[in-house]
């Protein structure tokens, strides 16, 4: 049986805490909030706690707090060599204090507290500097059903912004969408099977093989009217900003400039 202490309670603390519970590997054994209010509705299944004096002894402590907040909650713990880890992707392992164990715990997933996830569908990603620590934290993902992924401090953090891109832009996508679509009293809904099918492609094609739409086929009549029908300044900058982007990776920038360029020399020829 592996014995947690959770720290925070945020997202993350909660999701974490609400799935530890229902392994039979792993035993909460406090849950530690600055704010006791926070959990309060937990207490008849954990020992909730906001006095870091009163932390008992288990094997693996996990800091689930802001990013900022990560060094002086680590340097708070009053207690030495044991095995501390945070759960964030661009921390560095090397802002937990050095007192204790150190190793990261990192759920590449979002979390909202009223979304429910699924652990078994969450890659976990595990750093550590002791190398006997990092079985136990590979033990702590497999109980939580996850797979785990053993990285570098670099690794974690490419990780991170990449997910910022698929996810936090992906979502800033989804709602100018939702903005476009209210406009017109067209409900958002109907673009959803569009989304899942986007999200699916990608997990037999690469996100270069499954790019679609006008600006990978240059379609600039198509282009200029979709600018014509934004309102919003902010809008055309995104949408121009990503066109420009398909089409260089695509190669339909290059081309179109290339044609450009032979229109005007032919037209230098023939004058």
């Amino acid at each position: 049986m592996i014995s947690v202490s959770i720290i925070g309670s945020g997202n993350v603390a909660t999701h974490l805490f609400k799935a530890f519970t229902k392994t039979k590997s792993v035993t909460v054994k406090q849950w530690f909030s600055r704010d006791i209010s926070k959990i309060s509705s937990y207490k008849n299944d954990v020992d909730v706690i906001d006095d870091f004096s009163k932390l008992t002894e288990a094997d693996i402590y996990i800091i689930a707090v802001s990013d900022d907040a990560i060094p002086e909650v680590s340097e708070a713990l009053p207690f030495e060599n044991r095995l501390v880890v945070h759960t964030s992707g661009s921390v560095s392992l090397y802002k937990l204090d050095k007192k204790n164990r150190r190793g990261v715990f990192y759920p590449l997933q979002t979390f909202s507290k009223e979304a429910k996830v699924d652990f078994k569908t969450i890659p976990l990603c595990i750093e550590t500097i002791g190398k006997k620590d990092y079985p136990l934290l590979k033990s702590l993902a497999e109980a939580l059903g996850s797979s785990s992924h053993k990285i570098n401090g670099d690794q974690r953090k490419a990780l991170h912004l990449a997910a910022v891109f698929v996810n936090n832009f992906s979502n800033q996508m989804y709602r100018i969408a939702h903005e476009i679509t209210e406009m017109e009293g067209v409900e958002f809904d109907i673009l959803k099977p569009l989304i899942l099918e986007t999200a699916k492609k990608v997990q037999d094609l690469s996100p270069y093989m499954a790019q679609t739409g006008p600006a990978k086929r240059n379609d600039n009549k198509t282009i200029k009217r979709h600018l014509k029908q934004l309102e919003s300044e902010e809008h055309k900058t995104i949408y121009s900003l990503l066109t420009e982007s398909i089409k260089k990776t695509h190669g339909t920038s290059i081309l179109r400039r290339s044609s450009e360029q032979a229109s005007s020399v032919t037209k230098t020829i023939e004058t």
